[in-house]
């Protein structure tokens, strides 16, 4: 049996709830975390059509990008789409979850999904999250040193870009009494002791920090650890919003834009900017991405593929770069592609017990 509180672990150590903007609502919205998954209808949007599907396919959990309930719920009378949506949710016993900024600035998640799309070579992420470092230091008696620190990269600590288990080791003597209630691993109570000990130096990411605590408390021999954390400044190399990379070879820029057209499956391409360039490296980020221009044109980005943007956000691409609009929807319309995988992927053993299935088109605006 699989429980949606177990769906909600599996999706949070993918993108974490931290990376979420503050603005943002993502993580469990409505449903019972204790209740068994008949089913998982994946869609980019939650309406009433789609609970509606959902409950004709026998799903009781709704994964969403978007979150349905976004600026908060005051009442539930039915006056909105949104008050109807999640009342119809209500009744039918269907869980709503949303995985939506904190999906965006993933590695590997919505913006790698438009990067494959485009074929995007050697990507990076376009800015980078600062803050979300921090470091650890602990001491361990010499001999129990190497058990404590593997058991710091088994919980996730060590991790620097494409390298793993790293750390920094020093050598040297730490000293305590032990009182008469302790149980000392090493020394005599009432007496001073003299330990050579090895400082142990890690960096991890914040969300990981219990874990992290817990099995090093688990592997170290003293029955008191001594441990230091360090909040940094160093940015998370590998998350944060939008990506920039490289096509396999240059293409002009009406070339470009109907690849463009033809990858993403939009009918409709705003763009701005010279025509008269080549277009090599190219920079992404789905949704609402006119925040990250500055980086885009930073990262000397020959065009900046995104969505939504204003009149005069066009005006600030000048003769730099080729800013593209592709439509929001479009832009993330292969988010529960993303999602529907990374679940087959990881309950591939389950998946005859329960579907997960993509749900149906909820793009809300029309071409003519």
């Amino acid at each position: 049996m699989i429980t949606v509180q177990e769906i909600c672990r599996v999706l949070e150590a993918w993108a974490p709830p931290v990376l979420q903007e503050e603005y943002d609502n993502s993580r469990l919205l409505t449903g019972n975390r204790k209740q068994e998954v008949t089913g998982i209808l994946v869609t980019l949007d939650v309406t009433e059509a789609v609970i509606e599907e959902a409950i004709a396919r026998k799903c009781n959990l709704v994964i969403s990008h978007h979150p349905v309930i976004f600026g908060g719920l005051k009442k539930l009378t039915g006056d909105n789409y949104v008050e109807r949506t999640v009342l119809l949710a209500i009744k039918n016993d269907i869980a709503l979850f949303a995985i939506h900024t904190n999906l965006d600035n993933v590695r590997g998640g919505v913006n790698q999904a438009i990067a494959a799309k485009l074929q995007l070579q050697e990507t990076r992420v376009l800015r980078p999250i600062k803050g979300l470092l921090k470091k650890l230091v602990t001491f361990a008696p010499e001999a129990h040193a190497a058990e404590v620190r593997f058991a710091l990269f088994a919980a996730g600590a060590g991790d620097i870009g494409a390298y793993d288990h790293c750390s920094f080791n020093t050598a040297g003597e730490g000293t305590f009494r032990a009182g008469e209630s302790a149980s000392p691993f090493v020394g005599i109570k009432g007496e001073d002791h003299l330990e050579a000990e090895v400082r142990i130096e890690v960096i991890f990411e914040q969300w990981k920090e219990a874990a992290i605590l817990n099995s090093m408390r688990e592997a170290h021999p003293y029955e008191e650890v001594a441990y230091d954390i360090y909040p940094l400044d160093n940015a998370l190399q590998e998350t944060g919003a939008g990506l920039v990379g490289e096509l396999a070879e240059p293409m002009d820029v009406n070339s470009f834009l109907q690849y463009l057209k033809d990858q993403m499956q939009t009918p409709v391409i705003r763009y701005a900017g010279s025509t008269h360039r080549s277009i090599k490296k190219v920079a992404v980020c789905g949704g609402a991405g006119g925040f990250l221009l500055s980086d885009a044109i930073k990262a000397a980005a020959d065009c900046f593929v995104t969505a939504d943007l204003k009149y005069h956000q066009f005006f600030d691409a000048e003769d730099v770069i080729i800013l593209a609009d592709m439509g929001h929807f479009e832009s993330e319309q292969f988010t529960s592609d993303l999602i529907i995988g990374f679940l087959n992927q990881k309950f591939a053993n389950f998946a005859p017990s329960f579907p997960i299935v993509k749900g149906m088109d909820t793009n809300p605006v029309k071409y003519f």
